[in-house]
């Protein structure tokens, strides 16, 4: 994760890295604040049960955007986001269909072979698909997290596919019990979850054209400022020699952006990255 020289170090740029994880959207909160007008009419909201709100899980790939010298986005790195559903003919008639016509359910239980599907058939030919064409030869890391449902990283299945067209991806694992380390966790899960609340889908089919626009809309600008964050979190983590017990630092990177300074690579203390292998040799 470090380049540059030993006095000198820094994170690498991490542009090669896509961060995967699933995560559960809601067709609603169970709880909303209003702002109304005198003489304007409550929202009526119903479903059949406040504690089993409507949801379907996703999986999202996302790596670092890229820009040009003027600032100018050339890859948005939005690899895409899968829900987990399935398409079924209706059994019964009802006021809004007939039997027979195709409906959108959502998948309730995500197995590890419902994963490595998704990895093979969807996640990696939208990688080919859409990866810059001038950094094709360069090896691309998917990182995911250690829940139990994931394949490991030389998963046979996974390999095969992942060397197809000549493209180098690899699967790794991030830190345990270390949600930070991933920018879905970070701050992008809670930002396209705010926007797609604003949609006020009523049906599955609505909800993940909700998420799927939201992710789209999400700006690459904010996305890239989550990846300073990652960095500026890896070093608290150092400083703290791997524990969780630390605050999540701010740079006001809005200004830095705004002034042309925000950073690519983080820089690290020499000293601390030192201190650092000297904690890991002693254990």
């Amino acid at each position: 994760m470090l380049e540059g020289t030993p006095h000198d170090p820094m994170f690498k740029s991490m542009h090669n890295i896509i961060h995967i994880d699933e995560n559960w959207f809601y067709m609603t909160k169970k709880y909303e604040k209003y702002y109304l007008l005198p003489d304007e009419d409550e929202p009526y909201r119903t479903c059949k049960s406040k504690n089993f709100i409507a949801k379907v899980m996703f999986l999202v790939a996302q790596t670092r955007p890229r820009f040009d010298a003027g600032e100018n986005e050339t890859f948005s790195g939005k690899i895409g986001v899968f829900p987990f559903v399935t398409h079924e003919p209706a059994q019964r008639s009802s006021i809004n269909r007939v039997a027979g016509t195709m409906v959108t359910k959502a998948i309730t239980s995500v197995k590890r072979n419902v994963v490595r599907s998704f990895l093979i058939d969807k996640v990696l030919p939208t990688i080919r698909e859409k990866w810059p064409r001038d950094d094709l030869k360069s090896t691309i890391f998917i990182q995911q997290d250690n829940a139990r449902t994931h394949i490991n990283h030389n998963d046979p299945l996974f390999c095969e596919a992942a060397t197809k067209d000549r493209f180098d991806i690899r699967l790794m694992c991030q830190r345990a019990n270390s949600p930070d380390l991933n920018i879905l966790d970070l701050g992008f899960f809670s930002a396209i979850q705010s926007l797609q609340y604003k949609e006020a889908p009523k049906t599955i089919d609505q909800l993940i054209d909700a998420v799927v626009k939201s992710f789209e809309n999400f700006p690459s600008i904010m996305s890239n400022r989550i990846f300073v964050s990652l960095q500026l979190c890896m070093v608290e983590i150092m400083k703290v020699t791997g524990s969780n017990k630390y605050k999540i630092p701010h740079i006001n990177k809005e200004r830095l952006e705004r002034i042309g300074q925000l950073p690519i690579q983080i820089k690290c203390d020499p000293i601390l990255i030192q201190e650092v292998k000297n904690y890991l040799n002693m254990e």
